[in-house]
Formats: structure tokens, C-alpha cells, sequence
């Protein structure tokens, strides 16, 4: 395969993270990026809060992707947030295209703790995340892994 490989590759849902259903979503796209995963991403108008800056809460839900996408990739099963302490750097303007980034800090077993971070096309740190996830049960591992996982991708 030619480039890096992308993580996340069931879009056909609605969530609003990354699926590609979603009318208004962030249609995110994460790719491995050595020990984390990466996405890049045009926050669009609708996102605003402030005149021509992203929202807040659509930032958190950038980071909160990036986090969960890494423990996806770490090998995991699928995980839900238990935890997200955020630090907000600086403004994101809408129309502007930034990297996210998230790793995983540490696997406890059932509960992993992972950060993340967004930054602009220069490298400046817009904000900063770091968040705990409890992986789902079996039997819910089972339900979520069609509509979101291709068939090897939660079982690495």
C-alpha cells in the first residue's frame, strides 16, 4: 500500500466524528502516523462560535476523536470516553485547515489513557487533550464492530 493507512475505513454511518453520512459531521479521516494517528481536517462555517472561529465544543470532539481513534489502532477493543480534560491555546479560525493528532499514553487493561493535540499548518499548538476510555464489552464490541470497524481491525 502506497501512503499512510487509513484507520478509520467504514464511513457509511452517521456519526459526527467521522462518518461520511453525517450532513453537518466533521467527516474526519485518521491515519497511523508512526505510534499515533493523524487527521487533517478544514473546520467548515456551520462549526462556528465566534465570528469565524470553531466552536469550543467542536474542538473537544476533535480531540476526543483523535483519542479514540488511537486506541482503536493500539489494538483495543472499540473504547467510550470516561474522561476529557481539555486546554484550549489559542482560537481555531473556521476555513482553516489543521493536523490532529492523538496516542495513547497508557493501557491499563480495560481502561486506556491516551492525549491529543491540534495544531495549524505551522506546528503552533491550537489545543491540547488528554482523556481516559473504557473499552466496550464483548457482546457491544460485536454490535459496533460492523458499522464501524472493517472485520480485522478491532481484533489486531
Amino acid at each position: 500500500m502506497d501512503g499512510p493507512e487509513r484507520i478509520n475505513t467504514v464511513t457509511d454511518h452517521g456519526c459526527f466524528g467521522c462518518g461520511e453520512e453525517n450532513p453537518i459531521g466533521l467527516k474526519l479521516a485518521f491515519y497511523r502516523d508512526g505510534d499515533r494517528v493523524k487527521a487533517t481536517v478544514t473546520p467548515r462555517q456551520e462549526y462556528e462560535g465566534y465570528l469565524s472561529l470553531t466552536h469550543g465544543g467542536v474542538v473537544a470532539t476533535m480531540l476526543d476523536e483523535a483519542m479514540s481513534w488511537a486506541v482503536i489502532s493500539h489494538g483495543g477493543r472499540l473504547p467510550v470516553t470516561t474522561r476529557l480534560e481539555i486546554q484550549y491555546r489559542r482560537a481555531m479560525p473556521v476555513g482553516v485547515e489543521v493536523d490532529v493528532f492523538g496516542e495513547v499514553v497508557r493501557d491499563r487493561g480495560r481502561i486506556i489513557e491516551a492525549r491529543a493535540e491540534i495544531r495549524d499548518r505551522d506546528g503552533a499548538l491550537i489545543a491540547s487533550a488528554t482523556g481516559s476510555f473504557v473499552r466496550v464489552s464483548q457482546d457491544r464490541q460485536r454490535a459496533w464492530e460492523a458499522r464501524y470497524l472493517q472485520p480485522d481491525q478491532g481484533n489486531s
